[in-house]
C-alpha cells in the first residue's frame, strides 16, 4: 500500500504539474508560450504522461482511475508486478491518483504565481486547471469524454499484449493522438484525477479573479472516463 501512494502520488503529480503547466505557458499572459496554440497543449500533455508513467514505473503507472477501472474490468490478477487486485489496492490507486493530480496542480500555479496573480481572465483560469466544453451540451459532451477514454483504455492493454521498445513513449503518443483527434469538444479530461483534483486546488487556492470552478460542469470529465475506461477493459478482454 505504501508503494500504491509513493509512486502513484509522484508519477500523477508530475502528470499534472507538467500537464497544467503547459496550458498556463499557452493561455496565461505575458508568458513565453502565450499563444502557442492547441498542438502545443497536445503534445505538453502527452510529454507529460510520459514524465509521469517513468516516475511511477514501480506501479504499472496507471496515473489515472479510468486506467485502473480499465484493468480492472480486463480481469487481470495484478495491478502490477506484486500488487493484487483487490479493493485495498483500487481503493489506494484512487486516492493516490486524486492526491498526486491535487499537488501537481499546486506546483503549476507556484510555477506560474505573478502570471495568475495579473490573469484577469477567469475562463483562462480554470481552463489552466481543468477541462471545459467548447458547445455545453452534458450529454454528448459525455459521450465524447467515453470515447476518448476508451480509445485510451483499450490501446494502453493492448500495449501490454503486443511487445514493442516504445516503451512510456507509446502512451505519450497516444495522448498526443488523442488530444489531436478527440480533444477538440471538451479538452479531453480522459481522467477523473487530471480533472478533479486541480478543479479541487482551483477553488480552494487564493487566485485573484479567478471566478467559479465550473461545478456544474464536474462530474461529466468524471464520470464519463470512468465508463470509457470500463468499457475499454472490457473491450480488450476479447482482443
Amino acid at each position: 500500500m505504501a508503494t500504491i501512494f509513493l509512486y502513484e502520488i509522484a508519477g500523477t503529480a508530475m502528470l499534472t504539474l507538467l500537464g497544467g503547466g503547459v496550458v498556463a505557458n499557452v493561455v496565461l499572459g505575458k508568458t513565453k508560450g502565450n499563444g502557442g496554440g492547441w498542438l502545443l497543449i497536445n503534445f505538453g500533455w502527452g510529454l507529460a504522461v510520459f514524465a509521469g508513467v517513468w516516475t511511477a514505473y514501480k506501479t504499472g503507472a496507471h496515473l489515472n482511475p479510468a486506467v485502473t477501472i480499465g484493468l480492472l474490468a480486463n480481469g487481470g490478477g495484478e495491478y502490477a508486478d506484486g500488487i493484487p487486485v483487490t479493493a485495498a489496492t483500487t481503493i489506494a490507486y484512487f486516492a493516490a491518483e486524486m492526491i498526486g493530480a491535487f499537488l501537481g496542480a499546486v506546483l503549476a500555479w507556484m510555477a506560474y504565481k505573478t502570471h495568475y496573480d495579473q490573469e484577469e481572465d477567469a475562463g483562462a483560469i480554470l481552463g489552466s486547471f481543468s477541462t471545459g466544453p467548447e458547445i455545453r451540451s452534458y450529454g454528448w459532451n459525455l459521450v465524447t469524454e467515453i470515447i476518448a477514454t476508451f480509445v485510451l483504455v483499450f490501446i494502453i492493454i493492448m500495449f501490454g499484449n503486443t511487445p514493442h521498445g516504445l516503451g512510456p513513449l507509446a502512451v505519450a503518443l497516444l495522448v498526443v493522438s488523442i488530444g489531436a483527434s478527440l480533444g477538440g469538444p471538451t479538452g479531453y479530461s480522459i481522467n477523473p484525477a487530471r480533472d478533479l483534483g486541480p478543479r479541487i486546488a482551483h477553488a480552494v487556492l487564493p487566485i485573484p479573479n479567478k471566478g467559479g470552478s465550473d461545478w456544474a460542469y464536474s462530474w461529466v470529465p468524471v464520470l464519463g472516463p470512468l465508463i470509457g475506461g470500463a468499457l475499454g477493459g472490457v473491450a480488450a478482454m476479447a482482443f
